[in-house]
């Protein structure tokens, strides 16, 4: 970023609500360090349009939007497990140089969805003979290279993944590139950390794939080898199968287990949780933890349909990830997390526990993504106030969804009515990344993901 910014916002989603005319002033550094809304004209640039903090994507797997669409074939009865099988055979072509092309397209197309910070859950790490490259991080290097070009924030997660299942201790021939000791796994992150230190919006945490994949015990200890307050994602009960697996192998639901044993806290996020009973619903919600819920892929996958409802009420925390990245945008995932929920229940505006007259659906769904958005990824973002990262999406007010609308009503014509994009402007760490709904570097960017999934398809 260069030099100071002062933004003068025609209105502005702030932590106490909608007000007009925010003064935000930003350092060098890229980040907020005044908010004065009802400001009197001063100095400044108004790019014009409503202001909503940019929203955290915590869970991404970016080398899957290469195949997105392509597992749509098959027979009957397929399900994750068959979608996971092509999954396979594109992860085992994926070269270095392939990752940043297909990482640049998608985090442009984050972008411009209105996602201004990533949590990438990150499991390719070797050569597709399982050995590791002269640098074991350098999978990772090419991620975080790229979010930085781009202008994403990014929170990487190195994924531990050990074995193939509860019953299988020997990862199969596919899996080669995903595999690592403890040891090998902890230089991965650790090479990670190295390279984020260089970068303004990137910061690493830790991540095990899930309970068949990361033996318990190895779990415990590997919990212990990183600062405790740095983010740990995990997969868990995403399928039906996982759960039943996981009780005839250890005795116990998976998400019970993790409470019961490794103590879930804060710094943790849980994906997808779809298959946790009421009990686990409850105790997970008094955790502090965060579940990371990805509609579109749990959707696209017949994984199942969160108790969402019933974690609301208890007071939990949540954040929306784009996981396979067959949907790219923030709208997509709160519009099918809603309409899922009025599926499942039958009703159209439900209550939280501390609801005490008439919301607003999409924004409570907005607002509750980007405070468990930013817990999950470790970083201060999320919010337009002092000590945050000036992370800002400028939405355009002549869009037909939006105009004539304020306050709330804005971000519930943008989720529920918005067929066209009406995101204009995105900031990211103080710098314009998204101008006029395009990226400096999208041409470019384009053409060498056309080359990559031309050649890999």
């Amino acid at each position: 970023m260069l030099g100071a910014k002062r933004l003068i916002l025609e209105s502005a989603l702030l932590p106490d609500g909608w007000r007009e005319s925010v003064l935000v002033e930003i350092d060098a550094s890229g980040d907020i360090v005044s908010v004065t809304p009802d400001a009197k004209l001063s100095d400044g640039e108004s790019p014009g349009g409503h202001a909503v903090p940019g929203m955290p994507n915590l869970h991404s797997h970016a080398f899957q939007r290469v195949m997105a669409g392509l597992a749509e074939s098959g027979s009957s009865g397929s399900d994750f497990w068959s979608w996971r099988e092509v999954m396979y055979r594109f992860a085992n072509q994926i070269a270095p140089e392939d990752l940043e092309s297909v990482a640049a397209q998608v985090y442009v197309e984050m972008l411009r969805s209105g996602y201004t910070a990533v949590g990438e859950f990150h499991y390719l790490h070797h050569q597709p003979d399982g050995s590791p490259y002269d640098d074991s991080a350098r999978m990772s290097v090419s991620v975080l290279r790229t979010a930085a070009r781009v202008g994403i924030g990014i929170t990487h997660l190195p994924v531990l993944y050990v074995r193939a299942g509860f019953d299988n201790p020997t990862p199969r021939s596919e899996q080669r590139r995903f595999v690592n000791t403890l040891e090998s796994w902890q230089a991965i992150v650790q090479g990670s950390s190295r390279v984020c230190e260089e970068l303004p919006n990137a910061r690493v945490g830790t991540a095990f794939h899930s309970l068949r994949a990361v033996p318990p015990d190895l779990l415990q200890e590997a919990i212990k080898t990183f600062d405790s307050s740095a983010p740990r994602h995990i997969h868990v009960s995403e399928q039906v199968g996982e759960v039943e697996a996981c009780m005839e192998a250890m005795g116990v639901r998976p998400v019970a287990w993790l409470l019961n044993e490794i103590g879930i806290d804060r710094s943790w996020c849980l994906i997808h949780a779809t298959h946790a009973d009421g009990q686990e619903i409850k105790e997970l919600a008094g955790s502090g933890a965060v579940v990371g819920l990805c509609p579109t892929t749990e959707a696209n996958l017949a994984d199942g349909v969160f108790s969402f409802d019933a974690f609301s009420m208890a007071g939990g925390r949540f954040g929306i990830g784009s996981d396979s990245n067959i949907s790219v945008g923030p709208v997509a995932e709160l519009q099918c997390l809603e309409y899922g929920q009025r599926v499942v229940t039958g009703r159209r505006v439900r209550g939280r526990g501390d609801t005490t007259g008439p919301r607003h659906v999409g924004a409570d769904l907005w607002r509750g993504a980007l405070a468990g958005g930013a817990q999950a990824l470790g970083r201060p973002i999320g919010s337009i106030s002092p000590g945050c990262r000036a992370d800002i999406v400028l939405l355009d007010g002549d869009h037909p969804s939006l105009t004539a609308r304020c306050g709330d009503a804005l971000i519930d014509g943008w989720i529920f009515a918005a067929g066209e994009n009406p995101v204009r402007h995105v900031m990211v760490g103080g710098d314009w990344v998204i101008r006029d709904g395009h990226h400096r570097l999208e041409t470019e960017i384009a053409e060498r993901y056309r080359e990559v999934i031309t050649r890999l398809g």
